[in-house]
């Protein structure tokens, strides 16, 4: 989805900078700017490093919210021992963001929910300081990951709630970035 977006912005004459982590898909549009990452803490390093300079951000990539605490340095060879890993919070980056936020500055941010799904979306939103947030259900059919469509709601924080029929993933692009287009402050 953060391609299909970052793609859309560089359609209308946006200039992108694109933070990915490692994917097989590839950018060629001149507007786009790529900045590849292997872990959440370069994610978190260039995002903060890069945000002031923008008008907005998309928080589309889905960092895992936990790592080992321990990274190898080699390969671990199998055992008949019972393995214990203990896992440490990466970074949030969508909240530190948040708190950097400028007035002028907007923010969309995602949420894959499976229950309680518009109150744990709206709750992110505001915890996250989004102006607002795209809630993805792995309840609908086509929607989610490994598709190439999506089912979207987008709730802004006045709880306002648009809801999407299930399209293409450049489709929902064109929806995300229309809705971002109308909430400009610059």
């Amino acid at each position: 989805m953060g391609y299909a977006i970052a793609n859309e912005i560089a359609n209308r004459e946006g200039h992108v900078i694109l933070i990915s982590g490692p994917v097989f898909l590839r950018v060629s549009h001149p507007n786009i700017r790529r900045i590849n990452v292997t872990s959440a803490d370069e994610m978190y390093r260039q995002a903060v490093e890069h945000f002031p300079l923008v008008d907005g951000a998309v928080m589309a990539a889905a960092v895992a919210d936990y790592r080992p605490a321990t990274r190898l340095e080699s390969k671990m060879k199998r055992n008949d021992e019972r393995l214990n890993i203990e896992l440490v919070a990466n970074p949030d980056i969508a909240a530190k963001l948040g708190a950097l936020k400028s007035k002028r500055q907007i923010m969309a941010g995602f949420a894959l929910e499976t229950n309680d799904e518009e109150q744990n979306a709206y709750s992110k939103l505001k915890k996250k300081n989004f102006d607002f947030i795209v809630l993805n259900s792995l309840n609908d059919q086509g929607a989610g990951f490994q598709t190439d469509t999506n089912k979207i709601t987008i709730i802004d924080s006045q709880n306002k709630k648009t809801l999407f029929q299930l399209k293409t993933k450049q489709e929902v692009a064109k929806d995300i970035v229309d809705y971002l287009i109308s909430m400009a402050r610059w």
